[in-house]
């Protein structure tokens, strides 16, 4: 699973990654917007928009969560998902490659941290969940986030800087 969030001054954009295609016969979109394959063949079909797919969930309650989980979330002080949260925690949850960008204070640690924690099975003492940033600071936020949306869950979360 891949995830790619990025923080800048734009509006929200959720994309999921386009399924990976068999490896002996790849494709690519040529000038005139048609697929060519490596054989030089050109096909009819139309590039597929993702965003479009994507289904939007009004409230936490009916995205599927866990139920500690839930309870962590309504604990953390979430009450409606923003606009990031109602698009890209349950593809993320299903582990689906996404990309979402979002402007600062949207949401988007929030997103990830449901989306992973979803995911996790805490009878199992493993790592299985692994975020990775670029500053201390930041490596404290996504911490305390995470320990505190996963407190009902019973995860165990650490913060590694060096």
């Amino acid at each position: 699973m891949r995830l790619l969030l990025q923080m800048n001054q734009t509006t929200e954009i959720l994309t999921p990654l386009p399924p990976k295609r068999p490896s002996s016969d790849t494709s690519v979109t040529g000038s005139n917007g048609q697929a060519a394959t490596e054989h030089g063949t050109h096909g009819s079909e139309e590039a597929v928009d993702p965003v479009q797919n994507i289904e939007k969930y009004s409230d936490f309650d009916s995205m599927g969560l866990h139920e500690h989980l839930l309870r962590g979330v309504y604990a953390f002080g979430f009450e409606k998902p923003s606009a990031i949260q109602q698009q890209a925690i349950v593809p993320f949850s299903k582990g689906r490659d996404i990309i979402a960008q979002a402007q600062s204070g949207t949401g988007k640690t929030g997103t990830y941290t449901i989306g992973m924690l979803q995911q996790i099975d805490t009878a199992q003492r493993v790592c299985q969940g692994l975020v990775l940033v670029p500053t201390r600071e930041l490596a404290t936020q996504v911490q305390k986030t995470v320990q505190a949306i996963g407190d009902y869950m019973g995860a165990k979360v650490h913060a590694c800087v060096g």
